[in-house]
This record gives C-alpha cells, structure tokens and sequence, in this order.
C-alpha cells in the first residue's frame, strides 16, 4: 500500500460544504490549489477532511523544508506558549530574538559582523532591506530583475515581474524601481552558445546602468539566487558575480533574496553560497519558522545600524513563536543533515526528469539546484511554445492520484517542486511516479483529442 491514498472525489463530502462557505466568506482574489481542506500534516503528508492523504510535492510553497509538524518544533512551539505568547519585543524584550539572530549572523556567508532584523513576511523583508539600503546609501534607486518574484505590498509587487495575477489593475506603482534583464538560458536566442548567451547578459547589464538608470542613483540591486515565482530559473554563476562586481564598483547594495530558496533548499543554508558571493544584506523567511510566520533581514552591521531607534520593527515583528520555531529548524538542518539530504533528493529529481523528457515532447526544460528542482512543460518542443493548460491538467491528474503540485514561471507554465526535504526515499519515489502517471494520462488525452 502506498502512502497516497484516495478514496473520494475530489472535492470529497466536507471539503465540498467547506467550499460552498469559502465562496460566501473569502474573495475571490484569494486562490487555491487542490479543492481540499486540510486534517492533519506530518512530514511530507498532508490529510484532508475527507481522508484523502496526499504526498506534498509544494512544502505550503516552500516554507516546510523541515516537514510538516515537525515533533521539534511542536515541543518549542508548546514551550513558548506556556511561557508567554507575545509581548512585542519592541516594548518588552526576549531572548529568542537575540538567539535567533546570533544563530543567522554567524550562518550567512562572510566573516565580517553582521546584526540580524526580525520581521513577519518574506515581503516585508524586502521592503525593510530597501528602507536599510536607502538609509545606508542615502540614494532612492532600486533595481530588481525581469521575471523575479519579492512579494505583493505595493513596493515589493513594483519590484515583481509578473503581471497577471500580482500586479494588473493594482497601480499606480511605487517610484525608482528599475528591472535589469535576466537570463533565462532555455530561450536564449537560437543559434548562441551557453557561454556566449552568458557574456551576451553580462553586457545587457552594463548596458542597463547607462541606458536606464545611472549607477550612483542606485540603492541596491536585489536577486534572487535562483528566482522562484520565475519558474526555477538558475542563472549562470558569471552573470551573477559581474552584477555582484558592477554593485561593489559602483558602491551599489547587493541584496540576496533568499526567501524562497534558503535554509537546506539547494543544499546550503543560503544558495548565493553555490555563486561564491557574499551579499551586502540577505532577506530570508518561509522554510525559516516551518510554517509560523517569521522572517528577516541579515546584514552587515555597519549598514544595519545606519537606521535611528523606532525607524525599523513592528508590533509582531520577530515574535516569540516564530523565533522559537525558527530555532528549532536550525537545529534541525544540522542534526538531520538537511543541506546533504537536499542534494540527494536533487540528484533523484533530476535523473527522473531526464527519463521523463526522453519520453514526453510536452517537457520542454528541466532544470534545478539541489532540491529546488523545475520542468517546464510546451505545447511544442521545436517551438518552445509555453502550455499552461498542459501544466494545470498535470496538475489536476496529480492531485486526483494523491500528489499536491504547484505551477509557476512567467507563462504558468513550469512545475516546480517543493517537497518537504524530510521526505523519505520511498514517498519520493510514490511522488515522482504519480507525476509520471499525471503527465502520461494528459498526453495520451492530447494525443486522442
């Protein structure tokens, strides 16, 4: 027997009248994955009201890295509410918070000092990075790049790329956010190499600080290491060290976006250490509280301390649940050696993947760092064209089989996954059969149809 398990329609009896009061009580703008409400998680499973089990391929979109429910982090998360709850460590301080950010500090790359910020959301991280840079630099620039993700607040949904569903209709946006081109090596244009398509975007930058926005302008650049929402789109380690080099010479912030891909992910607690770079200030949040809510922003500490008292924080900033949890985690990833597990699990994917793509025309890329891996799925290989509607078909089949899966990618149209890196070796290898199953099923109907 499996450990997905399916035995209802999907949505099943409970979930269908939980569905019925959703559409009268919640908007319309907030979306869903499969038509399920959740039971109970623990590990990589997730259980509905309906008593369907389902293997988690999407980690709560990557904030569950150390797995659902973990019995660690439940001990510290029980510990600290008999304790206190909250008290606002801007008005009554508490040691977690200083824990935390000792532990993060002394983690992220680079020897020099650094102090650590404590925020809510992995939004909220980036906007506090921005408001860092531009107290440091005394300069309002900020540049992001095309295809990115950072968040949904005003600044941060300025700072994104993708249109529809994060920014249509929800201007105007925030002023001197600039996007720099990115590369995206599975379009590169027809008939250049890797390395020229390399150098080729190395110079599309330099070119960037003088047909766009002049360099001395500029507050911050800020990449993610391997952009997430963009559809797992890994960028040549040249392309980053030489915007890392144009930032130092034009003493320009280096901001490393870490949210999605930080803490075990690609196989190190922060993936800018796979490019060799050591980021001016880095934003981290989701597989940080293992699904409570925290993030931050590591820094160095001269341009952490450019900020006067009162100017940074918030009322549940750095709370004490989410600290807690997020030192747990920390433990976690060393003891159960997280970061090496990650790259296990990355080498299986991809050996997968290579077997799928010899089999199925509708993928046309697969691609990934260590466990953050991605496949992009097309209408047509020799065109390239993007399918979204394959992609959510996949989708529907997998969820109907017991796997849960995420799309994303500018198109909509790239599978990624997220699965829990505490994931066993035989739920993997359940998981990853279903997803053949799923892709099978759609292109025998694309075939018939």
């Amino acid at each position: 027997m499996g450990y997905a398990s399916i035995h209802t329609n999907l949505p099943g009896t409970k979930s269908e009248e939980l569905l019925e009061r959703r559409e009268q009580a919640v908007p319309r703008g907030v979306s869903f994955g499969a038509p399920v409400f959740a039971q109970s998680a623990e590990g990589a499973l997730v259980t509905d009201v309906d008593g369907n089990t389902f293997i988690d391929f999407v980690g709560a979109i990557g904030t569950i890295n150390v797995g659902h429910c973990h019995p660690k982090v439940k001990k510290a998360l029980h510990e600290q509410v008999d304790q206190f709850i909250h008290t606002g460590f801007n008005i009554m301080m508490y040691e977690a918070y200083i824990e935390l950010a000792e532990r993060l500090a002394k983690l992220a790359p680079g020897n020099h000092e650094k102090k650590v910020l404590l925020q809510n959301s992995g939004a909220e991280a980036v906007e506090n990075a921005v408001k860092i840079a531009r107290k440091y630099t005394k300069r309002q620039g900020i540049v992001s790049f095309s295809k990115g993700f950072h968040g949904r607040t005003l600044l941060t949904m300025t700072m994104t790329s993708k249109v529809k569903p994060y920014k249509f209709e929800f201007g105007p946006f925030a002023p001197e956010i600039y996007k720099a081109p990115y590369p995206y090596d599975y379009r590169r244009p027809e008939g250049m190499t890797v390395e020229q398509y390399e150098a080729y975007m190395v110079e599309e930058f330099r070119n960037f600080l003088i047909t766009e926005v002049a360099p001395e302008t500029i507050a911050a650049v800020v990449m993610e290491p391997i952009q997430g929402e963009g559809g797992f789109i890994v960028p040549g380690k040249q392309f980053v060290q030489r915007v890392y080099e144009a930032c130092k010479k034009h003493g320009i912030l280096f901001i490393a976006d870490e949210i999605q891909t930080g803490f075990a992910r690609t196989g190190r607690y922060f993936a800018m250490e796979h490019f060799d770079i050591i980021p001016d200030l880095i934003t981290v949040s989701k597989s940080l509280g293992a699904g409570v809510p925290i993030s931050g922003v590591i820094g160095r500490k001269e341009i952490m301390d450019q900020s006067e008292p009162g100017e940074l924080g918030g009322t549940y900033s750095g709370s004490p649940l989410g600290c807690r949890a997020a030192l747990a985690v920390l433990d976690i990833i060393e003891e159960e050696k997280l970061n090496q597990r990650a790259e296990v699990i990355g080498k299986k994917v991809m050996e997968k993947f290579e077997q799928l793509y010899k089999k199925y025309d509708c993928i046309g890329d697969y691609r990934g760092l260590g466990a953050m891996c991605a496949m992009e799925i097309v209408g047509n290989r020799a065109t390239k064209e993007p399918s979204k509607i394959i992609t959510n078909e996949i989708i529907k089949e997998a969820n109907k089989r017991g796997l849960l899966l995420l799309s994303a990618g500018v198109y909509g149209n790239v599978l990624r996954l997220l699965m829990p890196i505490v994931i066993s070796d035989e739920q993997l290898e359940e998981g990853l059969t279903i997803l053949e199953q799923s892709i099978e099923a759609v292109a025998a109907k694309t075939i018939t149809s």
